[in-house]
């Protein structure tokens, strides 16, 4: 990023993504290492594809096998049998697309070009085999004579619902039309996450006057100062388009020019109208969706999409997030009232504009809660939050993270943790990721390069990833955390929890995508709560604990800024459904769209959506039409938490229910039932209202 004019090039220097020597390929053989995790040292780019080749060879002739079996259709030959084939595939995928996110380079996205439409041509051909669909659907219609365990049936019920929706029930000419659709937008959406990648590692501001920099604190300026040098531009300072680099220079840079073009910078990735511009694509890739629902025989792709979530169908989305974004503009209109006139009182001669909304909140917050975010950054280093982390997780669920310094790594910076429970058992290795580099996408997120499953009566042990884009240790200090970079971990680590504590018995599992933020946003209200924090935030120079007078500070602001940190999220939410809801976007105007869809739901001048079309990974990635999930997911999370604060917050029976019913069993039931399960009742909205501050304006 920039000061003075938006340069766009590829930033930074970092410490390369590891890779072992030419040889056997690795990946198509046991590992032969501690829990049979991926081998990185061995693994090179050159292996994926042909690995993958491979893996689709056996996967096609473990599918053959099925369809040949002469026994008549059943549960066992067929539905079990299709849930355990194509592990190698499966396995080979996982590592591949986890280092493209986390660890990618030209090879490897080079590489990923010819494994898309490979990988998705073989899902037709799964999909579109009638031999397979014939005798899935007889399982299907005898289910009822069946008798199956309710995890069975889940599974049954969804496969072959997914067999309907891969287009089994089409004629020849619309299934051709299906895999020409299903190989471009593979295509298509790996071209758009390259371009974000791209685009964000490319902007970035320079700045070479000191002045610029009055306001912001010294490790913010010694972090600007160490990424110029990376870029050899000793004597300046670089702000880059990395969460931990601009969202600082917004918070305390006195300079308004200096935040209006860092945050010019940001939100204007992939719409610049150069080669790593996305409108283009964002159209061609949205209508091709539009062509696939038509065909399938939706109004629609979100009609498509929600189908199988609990939402079911647009409407109840639209109508949802409309309860919250009343109350919710309603509190952001009345936080810029009184930023406006701070402005005003400082005669500062200007309306509030996005790039200065953080500037004077944080002015805000110190002059309503005597609290500046930079005192809480001293007790929030990564190796204390780790412990916090950690800790509630043996708190609740009897967890022990063990280091393990002999499981190889894709890059120098990953750490790697033996998961075990209170009596000693392995569940799982968890591998930690903190810090930004230009070949990772943004964002923080959890995946995995194993799932666990039940095999011949034994646990797979599962592999589970947090990878984050966290702030970088500077001058000398280690990563000091900003309280959202604080509570991310901890969602973070509901994720991976999910991931490390998951007992189901079958490969396959089909969790609504509106419920999996349950797992991972319910860690999240354990962050702050001063019964943990007293255990975890100390000061990284002293070691003392977080003194209660700021912690005190800490619980009175928590509602402090919620209408904008909803109203930003709701508008993401609105503009995605919009998208994949009001018509073929073929011929449109993709700025103009945009904006359209903000005046319809009112949002204000002075707040932009959280992502804008060009760059909203989550609605070209795995969330299409479904960012709203986050919000949706929270009124579990919130309900669900409710549980704990009747009893106690660290209530080990409430836990163990929530482990069992929830972490271990999301994907194997229906997700209502699992939750009335564990909650006894459906879940209330109120708790949410209540912790957002939206109650009041809600009645």
């Amino acid at each position: 990023m920039k000061l003075g004019s938006v340069a766009l090039v590829l930033a930074f220097l970092v410490l390369p993504c590891l890779g072992g020597a030419a040889g056997e390929n690795p990946l198509l053989k046991p590992f032969g290492t501690p829990f049979e995790v991926p081998p990185f040292d061995r693994i090179e780019t050159g292996h994926y594809l042909p690995a993958v080749r491979e893996g689709i060879r056996i996967h096609n002739s473990e599918i053959e096998a099925i369809t040949a079996n002469p026994a008549p259709a059943d549960f066992g030959n067929t539905v079990e049998a299709l849930d355990t084939s194509g592990k190698l595939l499966e396995t080979v995928r996982a590592v591949f697309y986890s280092q493209t996110g986390a660890c990618s380079s030209d090879e490897l996205m080079a590489a990923a070009r010819e494994i898309s439409p490979l990988l998705s041509s073989h899902n037709d051909d799964v999909m579109l085999n009638d031999r397979l669909f014939a005798r899935v659907k007889a399982v299907y219609d005898s289910r009822e004579k069946a008798k199956l365990a309710p995890d069975s049936l889940y599974l049954l019920e969804n496969i072959y619902g997914e067999f309907v929706r891969g287009g089994s029930l089409l004629g020849p000419e619309k299934r051709a039309r299906l895999r020409e659709i299903n190989r471009e937008l593979s295509l298509l959406s790996l071209k758009f996450a390259e371009n974000v990648l791209s685009e964000t590692n490319g902007s970035f501001v320079v700045v070479d006057d000191a002045s610029s920099l009055a306001g912001l604190p010294e490790s913010v300026v010694a972090m600007g100062a160490e990424t110029a040098r990376e870029m050899k531009m000793e004597g300046k300072w670089v702000f880059t388009a990395q969460r931990p680099s601009w969202t600082p220079v917004l918070q305390y840079a006195s300079d308004r020019k200096l935040r209006e073009e860092l945050y010019k910078a940001y939100v204007m990735r992939c719409d610049r109208d150069n080669e790593r511009d996305n409108k283009q694509v964002l159209q061609k890739l949205v209508s091709l969706r539009y062509e696939r629902a038509a065909l399938l025989g939706y109004s629609d792709p979100a009609g498509y999409h929600l189908e199988n979530r609990m939402a079911k169908e647009p409407k109840a989305v639209t109508s949802f997030l409309d309860r919250l974004w009343k109350p919710a503009l309603e509190r952001a209109g009345a936080e810029a009232r009184a930023m406006q006139a701070l402005i005003d009182r400082e005669k500062g001669g200007f309306r509030l504009a996005p790039w200065d909304w953080w500037y004077y909140a944080e002015k805000l917050r110190k002059e309503n809660y005597d609290l500046d975010e930079s005192e809480l950054r001293p007790y929030f280093s990564l190796d204390s939050v780790s412990a916090g982390v950690f800790g509630l997780g043996e708190r609740l669920f009897g967890l022990k993270f063990i280091e393990r310094k002999d499981i190889p790594v894709y890059h120098p910076e990953v750490k790697v943790y033996e998961v075990k429970d209170a009596g000693g058992e392995t569940l799982g290795l968890l591998y930690t990721d903190f810090f930004p580099r230009d070949s990772k996408r943004a964002g923080a997120w959890s995946g995995g390069f194993r799932d666990s499953w039940l095999e011949d009566g034994k646990r797979v042990i599962p592999l589970s990833t947090i990878v984050c884009n966290f702030t970088r240790p500077a001058a000398g200090d280690p990563s000091l955390l900003s309280v959202d970079e604080v509570t991310t971990f901890f969602h973070e680590f509901g994720h991976a929890l999910n991931t490390l504590l998951f007992e189901g018995r079958y490969r396959r599992t089909f969790a609504p995508l509106d419920s999996v933020e349950l797992p991972s946003q319910i860690m999240e209200n354990w962050a702050l709560k001063p019964e943990l924090l007293r255990s975890y935030a100390r000061h990284y120079r002293t070691g003392e604990p977080m003194p209660q007078a700021l912690i005190e500070k800490l619980r009175k602001s928590r509602l402090f800024n919620q209408g904008f940190q909803n109203v930003e999220y709701l508008a993401a939410a609105y503009l995605d459904i919009a998208w994949h809801s009001k018509g073929d976007p073929k011929d449109r105007n993709v700025t103009k769209f945009e904006e359209n869809v903000m005046k319809e739901i009112g949002l204000i001048p002075e707040i932009l959506p959280r992502y804008r079309s060009v760059h909203f990974s989550h609605m070209i990635g795995g969330y299409t039409a479904g960012y709203y999930a986050y919000i949706w997911a929270a009124v579990l999370d919130a309900d669900a938490f409710g549980a704990f604060k009747e009893r106690s917050l660290f209530d080990r029976k409430t836990a163990l229910s929530f482990r069992k019913n929830i972490l271990a069993s999301l994907g194997t039931e229906d997700t209502m039932t699992l939750y009335k399960k564990f909650r006894g009742r459906e879940p209330k909205v109120e708790p949410l209202l209540e912790q957002r501050g939206l109650l009041g304006t809600d009645r």
